[in-house]
Order: structure tokens, then sequence, then C-alpha cells
């Protein structure tokens, strides 16, 4: 998928149904908060915020912090939190050596032009400056990918290359953060299975609108039905939990300190 397909399926994104259907997100962060350690007095860009609501929390260690995201919902959102939130798009990053660390949870995997992500990161940090993240790993949600692409091709829906997500290994992304310049100092993959506490179609319908918006609008309640069904068959546990099959990228890079 190009980047404008991807800026787009980020820009997507309603603050009001993110909160409804997916606020084990931001809950899930404190791992990647704690590999980050933001101190005080450092400017942080906050790369794909969301609604701010592990923005948040980095602004409580005293870190002066830019909210960034890619919709215009979630945008508004953090804004009504009281935090400098501002449209930015990952992919085409315009700061000059302006932050001491570049943060990001969730959201490099809506990005897939790493490299182009990456050089502007590296451009936006002063020398020496860190970048921390946590995104979808090799394999994240293979299980929900294949349901919802399989209830595609049911319903007639050519599914090939539908979803937009970067799910790399770590030894591919650390390939691409070198390139740009980091040395990285940890990077890893690992299996996080999640529970979903809203559901399976309330997931597919808060993170598969790309592929969705390939099934005509008559048919999409069915597919809905068909690929929940499978994923209920298949990953709801023994107390009733529909679990997600999550990896996730990790890593921590820094910018080289001027000799």
């Amino acid at each position: 998928m190009n980047t404008q397909q991807t800026f787009d399926a980020g820009r997507s994104f309603d603050a009001a149904q993110y909160q409804q259907n997916a606020p084990f997100v931001p809950a899930l962060g404190d791992v990647i908060l704690g590999w980050l350690a933001p101190q005080p007095g450092e400017h942080i860009l906050d790369l794909g915020a969301g609604d701010g609501v592990l923005t948040e929390k980095l602004v409580a260690a005293g870190a002066r912090v830019v909210a960034g995201d890619a919709s215009p919902s979630m945008v508004t959102a953090a804004k009504a939190r009281g935090l400098d939130a501002r449209l930015i798009d990952g992919e085409a990053l315009d700061f000059d050596e302006a932050f001491d660390a570049v943060f990001s949870s969730a959201a490099l995997h809506w990005m897939p032009d790493a490299a182009r992500v990456s050089a502007g990161v590296f451009r936006a940090l002063r020398p020496g400056g860190r970048f921390v993240a946590e995104a979808g790993g090799f394999g994240c949600v293979a299980a929900v990918r294949v349901a919802l692409a399989d209830a595609m091709e049911r319903a007639g829906v050519d599914a090939n290359g539908a979803h937009p997500w970067y799910f790399p290994t770590a030894e591919h992304h650390r390939s691409v953060l070198e390139r740009a310049g980091f040395v990285v100092d940890e990077i890893v993959v690992v299996a996080r299975p999640t529970v979903v506490p809203a559901g399976f179609g309330a997931w597919l319908e808060t993170f598969g609108k790309a592929q969705l918006a390939r099934v005509p609008a008559e048919q999409r309640a069915q597919v809905l039905q068909w690929a929940t069904a499978r994923l209920e068959a298949t990953l709801r546990d023994e107390q009733g939990r529909d679990v997600a099959d999550y990896t996730r990228l990790r890593f921590r890079a820094r910018r080289p300190a001027l000799a």
C-alpha cells in the first residue's frame, strides 16, 4: 500500500470509537514507556499519539511533549486533554534536531514506508537523542488477517494486498534503522496475546477499515459476521474472552552523539 493510502487509513480513526473499542491499546503501553524512561525537561515527540492517553504519562514525568497523529479526530481528542497535539504525517516529518527523544506506541505499523519514517525521526532528533517504540511485529494478528481475508474472498471481494500494516521481523527493522543512521541498542519481536474486551467484531470495525472499504456496503455486515464467527471459534479462550494473536516489535535506538 502506498504512502497516501496509509495516511488515509491513519486519518480514518474516530476517537470516540477508538476509546470505546480499543482502550486496551494505551493501557498496554507501560512496557515501552519504561524503555523510554522520560526525564523532566526533555522535549519529546509522541509519534502516533492517538487521543493522548499515553502522552499524558510523558507529561506527568515532566517532559515537554508534542503529540502527533494523522487523524484529525484523534488530534481534537488529545487537544481536549490540554496537550500540544498536532496533525502530523509520520512519513513526512519536517523537524530538524528538535527533540531529545521520539516515542511511539502502537502506531508505526500504520506507516509502512519505514525508511522514510526512520529518516524523518533521525532528522528530528538532536545528536544523542533516542528513538523508542513499540508496534506490531512479524506475524501480528495473523489469524485475524486470514479470517477477514477469507470472509472477503467468500463474498467475491479480492483481499490481495488489502491490509495496510507493516509488521517486520526484528532483523529487517534493525537494518532499516541502521540505514537511517541509528545505533540500535535493543530490538525484539515478542508474542503478546491480547484480550479484546469489545470482541472481534468491534476490533474489525475499528482496525479493519481499509479492508472493509473494499467490500460493497450491502455485504459488509455479512463479511463481518463470517470473520467474527471464525475468530470466536478459534481464538476465544476458556473464560469466554476474545484473544487476538498480537506480536510486538520493541526497540531502543539512538542518533549518535557528536564526536
